[in-house]
């Protein structure tokens, strides 16, 4: 086949360490060329990223345009990453075996096409289903982005494109409300979505004429089925239950009865996996105390940052009264210090390991998302700035320290599988984010509404009335119609939102708390025995 290349995996003492470019990616000129290859997955990787966090921004403009309830809302985003996080290590298998550059220019292809499919949408069902594939196809994209990396890079050259790598997908995360507030203002919030579409070309295009095909001759040649089902399986039943509970009510038997499907097919899994010839996720990895601490501390930190994010979009446009763009903009200071905080917190990670940087940055996060608890109607930008700042400033090291102890503890083999882990990890965790501090919002705004509206004066509301009215105060819509006197409108607008930022502070509070507790977890993380080989980041 044209532009391909057999890569051999070698051991530690070989001439050729893993992930070392062959002869034939040196010799082709443009076509496999180090830095042109990085700058090729970083424009498609970018895609994947910058859609995790932009649509945020957009969510109550496709909430009052489709006329879509809270858990619809709540889907938008819980779709994308529950199908990134099920797809991911599956996709990486898909990569080894057929090769990255064929599942990267199939993912490209995919997104665009997905993007444009909900620009197009006109009901909230098909925007949740083409998100789906939105979350198919973006997996494809993140294991092959570092398995080309890992083929074409020199092992002593590997660790600045990963870093350059992780720097896109921290500015693409953080960057995605305030591209969203832009569009969304002065476009509509299709634009959001369309955005992806040239952006697919160009990373087509670029993938065509630059990425070298590279594929290991040990490749796996089978693909374990049962297991992606079980593990889709068990995803689907948790989320499914953490964001039904609010509507049925955690004592409700169809709760208890998905939690506890979702705990049977976890248990089946983890016993088909140790069976299997080529498990999906070979167990023997988490052996491994520290690798086991950087997964978890991955979900953690992803509960606490996307699903605190979930609900400060809602503050912002609909209780401080802020525009799209100047929502996106006072989340500028979370943006700028991830940006400039990431590179520094990969120059101490690389100096004192990361066990101290994690813990410290898990720290910062728990003190930040308990700012942002205290948050007002009338809270002024400077101190929403200070809460936002110190945000970014706890994940940068978190989200660049990931790599290192995750992948860096996995056995060199089995590296490939790990990048595959750690970005499951990431997205379950803001699946579960907005899932768990939603059903949280939930269940304080039902505790809640019923006395502030009494106590208000208001008129009794019949259940209907009350379940509608909750629906709109969970994002901090006043219930109010053109035909409601203004008086009364003002006093609704103020349950209203009284309710929900008692909602949010509830929600932030246990974002606080998961915080603290992978403050904990960090400080079981420590460097791996791959770390300082370049060759033990990546896929192939």
């Amino acid at each position: 086949m044209t532009g391909q290349t057999t890569i051999d995996k070698t051991g530690p003492g070989d001439a050729t360490p893993p992930g070392a470019p062959s002869d034939a990616a040196r010799g082709r000129g443009l076509r496999g060329h180090p830095w042109l290859t990085l700058f090729t997955v970083a424009v498609g990787v970018m895609m994947v990223a910058l859609d995790g966090t932009i649509v945020a921004i957009a969510n109550p403009a496709i909430a009052r345009d489709l006329g879509a309830t809270f858990a619809e809302v709540q889907w938008i985003t819980n779709a994308y990453f529950l199908a990134l996080a099920v797809s991911l290590i599956t996709a990486g298998k898909l990569g080894d075996r057929f090769g990255h550059r064929q599942t990267f220019l199939i993912g490209v292809v995919g997104f665009a096409a997905a993007s444009g499919a909900i620009g197009l949408s006109d009901g909230i069902a098909s925007v949740i289903v083409f998100r789906v594939l939105q979350g198919l196809f973006g997996a494809l994209l993140m294991p092959a982005a570092l398995g080309l990396l890992r083929a074409t890079f020199p092992a002593e050259k590997l660790n600045m494109a990963i870093g350059i790598w992780g720097m896109v997908i921290g500015a693409s995360t953080a960057g995605g409300p305030i591209l969203g507030g832009v569009l969304v203002e002065h476009v509509s919030w299709q634009s959001v979505f369309w955005i992806n579409v040239p952006v697919g070309v160009l990373a087509l295009a670029l993938g065509v004429w630059i990425l070298l095909d590279h594929r290991a001759e040990n490749r796996p040649h089978s693909f374990d089925v049962p297991g992606i089902a079980l593990l889709s399986g068990a995803m689907f039943c948790l989320v499914w239950a953490l964001i039904k509970a609010p509507e049925w009510g955690w004592g409700d038997l169809r709760t208890w009865g998905f939690i506890a499907a979702s705990v049977l097919l976890f248990a089946v899994f983890a016993f088909w996996e140790k069976r299997v010839r080529e498990p999906l996720l070979p167990l023997e990895m988490f052996r491994s105390v520290p690798l086991s601490a950087g997964v978890v501390l991955m979900v953690l930190m992803a509960i606490s940052f996307m699903g605190g994010l979930f609900f400060v979009t809602f503050y912002l446009q609909n209780v401080h009264g802020l525009s799209p763009v100047d929502a996106g903009l006072h989340l500028l200071p979370l943006t700028g210090m991830m940006i400039v905080g990431s590179p520094l917190a990969g120059v101490v990670i690389t100096k004192v390991g990361p066990r101290i940087p994690l813990a410290g940055g898990m720290a910062f996060t728990a003190l930040a998302m308990f700012g942002i608890s205290t948050l007002e109607k009338d809270t002024g930008s400077a101190v929403m700035s200070l809460w936002f700042a110190l945000l970014g400033l706890g994940l940068a090291p978190v989200m660049v320290g990931a790599t290192e102890v995750i992948v860096g503890n996995a056995p060199l083999e089995l590296s490939g599988v790990a990048g595959g882990l750690q970005q499951s990890a990431m997205q379950v965790g803001g699946s579960l984010g907005t899932a768990v501090l939603g059903a949280v919002m939930a269940s304080k705004v039902d505790n809640d509404l019923a006395a502030n509206w009494a106590g208000a004066g208001l008129p009794p509301l019949t259940p209907e009335q009350a379940a509608r009215a909750a629906e709109a105060v969970q994002v901090g819509v006043p219930p109010v119609s053109g035909q409601t006197p203004p008086e009364v409108a003002a006093t609704v607008t103020e349950v209203a939102h009284d309710t929900f930022l008692s909602g949010m502070s509830a929600a932030s509070l246990v974002a606080t708390g998961v915080a603290v507790v992978a403050v904990g977890v960090a400080l079981l993380t420590k460097r791996g025995e791959n770390a300082e080989a370049g060759a033990g980041v990546g896929h192939i």
